[in-house]
């Protein structure tokens, strides 16, 4: 392969995934409803796609997931020959995640979450709980991401 185009493959897969995803996303909210649904005496709109918008999200989970586990494995293997004490960084923020990903899934709930428009079962059970330990992992570490942000700001306002 020539490097013109290992240089623009990158750019080129993240406009498309971007694309797809502002396709799948206008879909979801600008595709109109497949009927309503009376909650708590208010009646609802069905969202057209939402199969299709719940899949499409597990499907990008999956890659993520898949990307983050080889970059991390490439990651330690590099430093592993190079700088053994960082390679044991990287071992413990792997294990600090993996932790945090544990109490996640101990702290979610089997019971069923009601998803308007959603015909399907995979909204009760282990799926349930999957849904569960995805939302309070993804506020952990946005309460994680904050709090960094704050911590460099402080730390470079007093190193100053």
């Amino acid at each position: 392969m020539n490097d013109k185009l290992i240089n623009i493959l990158p750019k080129v897969t993240l406009w498309a995934l971007l694309a797809l995803c502002v396709l799948v996303g206008a879909m979801f909210y600008l595709g109109g409803s497949a009927g309503s649904m009376e909650v708590a005496g208010d009646y609802l709109d069905i969202p057209r796609f939402t199969d299709l918008f719940m899949v499409f999200t597990y499907i990008l989970l999956g890659i993520a997931i898949v990307a983050t586990l080889c970059a991390v494995c490439i990651s330690f293997a590099n430093r592993w020959a190079t700088d053994r004490k960082g390679a044991i960084k990287t071992l413990c923020a792997v294990g600090a995640f993996a932790l945090l990903l544990i109490i996640c899934w101990a702290a979610g709930s089997t019971d069923e979450v009601r998803i308007l428009g959603y015909e399907g079962h995979d909204n009760v059970g282990t799926w349930a709980k999957f849904a569960d330990a995805t939302m309070f992992a993804t506020y952990a570490l946005l309460a994680l991401t904050v709090l960094a942000i704050l911590g460099g700001w402080l730390y470079n306002k007093i190193k100053k």
